[in-house]
């Protein structure tokens, strides 16, 4: 089949600054791609590479898109270099890519900002009905993240469970101090603790996990399909972050994470409705154990028509629909 292609670039202001072990994060770049069949069907994907996720960059997606001209066909698609996931995760999407649901709604956790600004959204969060949080450290001292997080365990509601993202940002000592204290918080587990690309970083995920009865979650470290594919043929029994956004062949890397019992986390890249829809739509489709989504971060663009759906405990299946990808294609028009 061939279709007729077209593609518009974004450059999109955030509300406020993300901060994270990998930088300051202001302004978020991606592709949006439209596919047009024969009989006149359309569909929208997006590719939003994320720093800290693989190699693959904006640049590198628009340079092979922008060489198909307006025309594309399905032995073209074939042939998206290796390493361009989120590319090929795009043009899956756009080519109608439908996975049936299987939950009418989903818990969502809520995404705390790093640094003391955490305990002053913490109570509004609360309120709202959340009861599982993500805290993002290895941004300030250790020393002071320790405080903080005592004093935001503290804040939580009884039963309420807080997970730590470290995005790589620890050397050994400082992962095992944390994971030592762990031992007796409510803490769901930590993310990322040192970085994918750190000398013996696999050996030492894997012992941290073996040491610590506090779970150690995979994410930088599955920066795309492979990344998957490697830790499960490991027999790593650890969370895995997916982020379906990031992630080619989707379909098959979810049905070999379920086939397997892993534990998985669906979460955001931070892309445009466009693209939250489409990952959205894959975590109503997981069979495996549910666990809350990592969906708690809009609303963050200053055009509030980009933004995925507001911060709520729980997303409907139904609330899928008002994310309409052709309306974000017309917003950048």
């Amino acid at each position: 089949m061939t279709y007729r292609l077209a593609y518009r670039r974004y450059a999109l202001p955030l509300r406020a600054p993300v901060r994270t072990a990998h930088g300051v994060l202001s302004v978020r770049e991606g592709l949006l791609v439209r596919l047009e069949s024969e009989d006149g069907t359309v569909g929208y994907g997006e590719a939003s590479p994320l720093e800290g996720f693989g190699r693959e960059t904006v640049d590198a997606d628009e340079a092979w898109v922008s060489g198909c001209g307006d025309r594309i066909d399905a032995e073209t698609l074939s042939q998206i270099p290796p390493g361009l996931d989120c590319l090929h995760r795009a043009f899956d999407v756009a080519r109608g890519e439908a996975p049936v649901p299987n939950h009418p709604y989903l818990p969502v956790a809520a995404l705390l900002p790093a640094g003391k600004a955490a305990l002053a959204a913490l109570p509004a969060r609360v309120e709202l009905g959340f009861r599982t949080f993500k805290w993002k450290v290895g941004v300030g001292d250790p020393a002071d993240e320790w405080a903080l997080c005592t004093d935001l365990l503290a804040g939580l509601p009884t039963g309420a469970r807080l997970r730590l993202d470290a995005n790589g940002a620890w050397d050994r000592r400082v992962a095992e101090r944390w994971l030592a204290r762990c031992e007796d918080w409510p803490v769901e587990h930590v993310e990322q603790p040192v970085a994918p690309e750190s000398r013996g970083a696999d050996d030492l995920l894997r012992g941290l996990a073996e040491d610590y009865p506090t779970p150690i979650a995979l994410d930088e470290s599955l920066a795309g399909a492979g990344d998957v594919e490697r830790w499960l043929g490991d027999g790593w029994r650890g969370v895995y972050v997916i982020k379906p956004a990031l992630v080619a062949h989707l379909s098959v890397v979810l049905d070999r994470l379920a086939w397997a019992g892993a534990r998985v986390v669906f979460s955001s890249a931070l892309e445009t409705r466009a693209g939250t829809r489409a990952s959205l739509a894959a975590a109503f489709a997981w069979t495996g154990e549910v666990r809350a989504l990592g969906f708690g971060v809009y609303p963050i663009f200053n055009d509030a028509r980009f933004d995925g759906p507001a911060a709520v405990p729980f997303v409907r299946r139904e609330d899928l629909a008002a994310l309409d990808p052709e309306a974000v294609w017309t917003a950048l028009s």
